[in-house]
């Protein structure tokens, strides 16, 4: 997919504008420091952002920012590997509707304010009626 500032490639490969990428990162993680390698992450998915987020604590490691929903819905996490690169956790694109849809949007604003395909968020709703 390409969202503009983010382009998927097929087999899970990804670039960020510098630009956006700062800014999702925030100040705590300036992309031009040289000893945290800040100029790459590596993405992981889990439905339990929180639990993960506990486990990141009490494991002592270096958080780049707690829990936190970007832009389009997706709750993520970013916190420092032992070499000093990006680790990132984010929720499911499917958990981000389902969610999006507890909290009251239609399908319609749900794909909007997530920027996936209605037919995608039509796939994962119709998809949980079914359970």
């Amino acid at each position: 997919m390409d969202h503009g500032a983010n382009v998927k490639f097929k087999g899970g490969f990804a670039i960020h504008d510098i630009n956006h990428y700062q800014g999702l990162l925030g100040e705590s993680a300036k992309v031009q420091d040289l000893d945290k390698k800040n100029f790459m992450e590596i993405y992981f998915e889990s439905a339990e952002i929180r639990e993960i987020e506990e486990k990141i604590e009490d494991f002592g490691c270096e958080v780049v920012h707690h829990v936190q929903e970007q832009p389009w819905g997706q709750r993520v996490l970013r916190f420092y590997d032992l070499d000093g690169y990006i680790i990132e956790v984010g929720e499911p694109l499917d958990v981000v509707v389902k969610r999006l849809a507890v909290e009251g949007l239609s399908r319609e604003e749900i794909s909007e304010r997530s920027s996936m395909p209605l037919e995608f968020v039509k796939m994962v709703l119709d998809k949980t009626k079914q359970l």
